[in-house]
């Protein structure tokens, strides 16, 4: 069985892909390797820190790794916050501080429209891969919601029914989130490997 390390210390993401995975693949977190340090994201695209991310944990630990990395892209922001998407509003990386400067940014402009990218870059050996997926929306006008987390309650995905990802269950969530579009298409490959 080979080993694949998930680049995050998520239980729930590292159970998740056990579940669906786990026959094929030995998964492990970052703790689990060992690996404390934060991990460097210091380029200026999701892309490329996704990169960062996975080749680090190679090169500094030997495992084959996948990481990936998430941001918001509004159009009238010049699609910010992009790579700045977790401490748009600061360090801290406060929910209720990026989504209120993202309001207050956008004011009363009638242009919303915005999408949520996730990269997920997977280094097995010599190879690189990159797995996009992507959920177009629009920015609302005040926050709506209880549940999600980050932005979902002040982005409304474009397939839905008017409602934020807030609104939704992660069930109905995951249905059209940007992140299970990247790891459907990562677990595909994984599983086409596992065939062969």
């Amino acid at each position: 069985m080979s080993s694949l390390v998930f680049a995050t210390n998520n239980a729930h993401k590292i159970a998740e892909i056990r579940a669906q995975l786990g026959s094929a693949y030995n998964f492990f977190s970052l703790q689990e390797i060992g690996c404390h340090e934060e991990l460097p994201e210091t380029t200026l695209t999701l892309e490329g820190n996704a990169r960062q991310k996975a080749h680090f944990v190679k090169d500094h630990y030997g495992y084959d790794c996948f990481s990936e990395d998430t941001g918001l892209e509004i159009d009238a922001l010049g699609g910010r916050p992009g790579v700045d998407t977790a401490h748009y509003a600061g360090p801290e990386r406060s929910a209720a501080a990026n989504n209120a400067k993202v309001l207050a940014e956008l004011g009363d402009t009638a242009l919303r429209t915005a999408r949520f990218r996730t990269i997920i870059c997977l280094v097995q050996g010599e190879e690189e891969h990159l797995f996009e997926g992507r959920c177009e929306g629009h920015i609302a006008r005040e926050p709506g919601g209880e549940g999600g987390f980050g932005y979902d309650p002040i982005f409304v995905p474009a397939e839905g029914d008017g409602r934020s990802f807030a609104d939704m269950g992660t069930q109905e969530k995951s249905q059209m989130s940007h992140r299970a579009r990247a790891m459907q298409q990562l677990q595909d490959f994984l599983t086409r490997q596992a065939d062969q």
